[in-house]
């Protein structure tokens, strides 16, 4: 009987106990239903907040999309500062360069007015729920980039030989990047080798030479339009120095010369001529028919130089010397004028025939022999030249069997029927000749 009684016991309390997960089970089924309902009910962000970049002095615009607000309050917050910017309708901060719209009590957005370095990092939107909701992005003020004059050379005169430092200092976010390169787009001379472009904010250039002479460009870029350059001019002093392309000039009585002389140097020189006695010699270019003319052109630091000499006469022959000065020395180049033979005088058939014709007109004669209006050889051999007219040989010391010489060289005046009869008439005298 007591065992019945045992058994009875331990089956109610199974039951019971069943029976009691069971209530349990329901009523957590309950609560969660409760809780899914009032999370259906609360607000939520549609969409997050996007980072924005923008450049400094422009203006940024930071969107905060919520649905299902209800009587909920929007809120906008700068994160770092735990600033409160906004609340619902109303701007809190007194920063006149925010302001705040919203549309149709979903889509709220912060507007930044000519944002600054200082407008850079998270903000947040928030919405008064309990606990309270929120999303944050992060807005990005980019610089351009901006050469700092305090901290970049500006235009240098160095002499040549000495090392020479070309800074130049950019700021701007991000970070830029600063090259050298010339302004002409040579390249240039560094450590030993030639190259395009120097990486980085100094340019050394060691033992400079007037080769390094130019104008050169810092360049700053950091992907931020646009990109700044500054131009540093870089000169090197040097003293005159000089060369002469011919330092032994010919010419013959009466012709027109020309002296020609080289010179570099930077201050730029004062380069001058003179005479064999030391006489500078002054041209004046507004008159014509000078005896003298002198002319210079400057390309950088070189200069060339030139003197002419017309109509020159036997007194003009001797020593003419290019003088260069300038503050860091001076120097000289002596060019001598020989006199030449002047040049044989050749007739020509233009000549010839003009006097021909003149002949005529003035004898109104004829010359049985005159065949026609051709040009005369000249004949070298071993003596002065010798003139022979066409169809003549030359009775020189040839046998008397050789063949009689005749003109290679005819020049035609007539057209081709002329040539033909000067052939034959040629020919004709050549068989008048051997029948003698």
């Amino acid at each position: 009987m007591e065992i019945i009684k045992i058994i009875v016991l331990l089956l109610c309390s199974i039951a019971s106990s069943v029976l009691g997960l069971a209530k349990a089970k329901q009523s957590h089924m309950h609560e969660n239903a409760a809780d899914f309902n009032n999370e259906a009910s609360f607000p939520r962000f549609a969409e997050p907040i996007p980072n924005i970049t923008v450049t400094i002095s422009r203006d940024a615009l930071l969107a905060c999309v919520v649905d299902n607000l209800k009587g909920y309050k929007v809120a906008w917050v700068r994160v770092d500062t735990q600033t409160i910017l906004s609340i619902h309708h109303n701007v809190i901060t007194q920063n006149p360069r925010i302001s705040l719209t919203y549309n149709d009590h979903r889509s709220w957005y912060l507007h930044i007015r000519e944002v600054e370095e200082s407008d850079r990092g998270w903000y947040m939107c928030q919405v008064n729920t309990d606990p309270m909701r929120s999303r944050k992005g992060y807005l990005q003020v980019v610089v351009p980039p901006a050469i700092v004059e305090s901290l970049t050379s500006n235009d240098m005169v160095v002499r040549e030989g000495t090392n020479v430092t070309l800074n130049c200092k950019a700021k701007g976010f991000p970070e830029p990047y600063v090259m050298w390169r010339r302004e002409d787009g040579d390249e240039m001379a560094i450590g030993g080798e030639s190259v395009n472009v120097v990486d980085g904010e100094t340019l050394h250039i060691t033992k400079v030479s007037r080769l390094h002479m130019a104008a050169y460009l810092c360049v700053a870029s950091n992907g931020v339009p646009p990109s700044i350059s500054k131009r540093v001019q870089l000169r090197v002093q040097f003293p005159p120095m000089l060369s002469i392309p011919n330092q032994l000039e010919g010419a013959y009585v009466g012709q027109d010369v020309v002296l020609e002389c080289h010179t570099e140097a930077y201050p730029a020189s004062i380069n001058y001529w003179t005479t064999e006695r030391g006489d500078m010699i002054i041209s004046d270019t507004s008159r014509t028919g000078d005896k003298f003319e002198t002319m210079s052109r400057n390309t950088g630091y070189t200069k060339y130089m030139s003197l002419k000499i017309r109509s020159v006469g036997p007194a003009d022959f001797g020593s003419y010397r290019c003088v260069a000065k300038n503050s860091l020395g001076e120097t000289d180049g002596l060019i001598k004028l020989d006199e030449i033979p002047a040049p044989t005088t050749i007739l020509t058939t233009e000549s010839l025939y003009n006097n021909r014709s003149k002949g005529r007109k003035a004898n109104k004669k004829h010359d049985p022999m005159m065949v026609g209006d051709y040009g005369v050889e000249e004949w070298k051999e071993n003596g002065p030249a010798i003139r022979h007219p066409p169809g003549a040989f030359h009775n020189g010391a040839s046998s008397a069997s050789s063949l009689p010489s005749v003109p290679l060289v005819v020049r035609m005046v007539s057209g081709s029927c002329c040539l033909l009869l000067l052939l034959l008439l040629s020919h004709l005298t050549l068989l008048l000749h051997t029948e003698r």
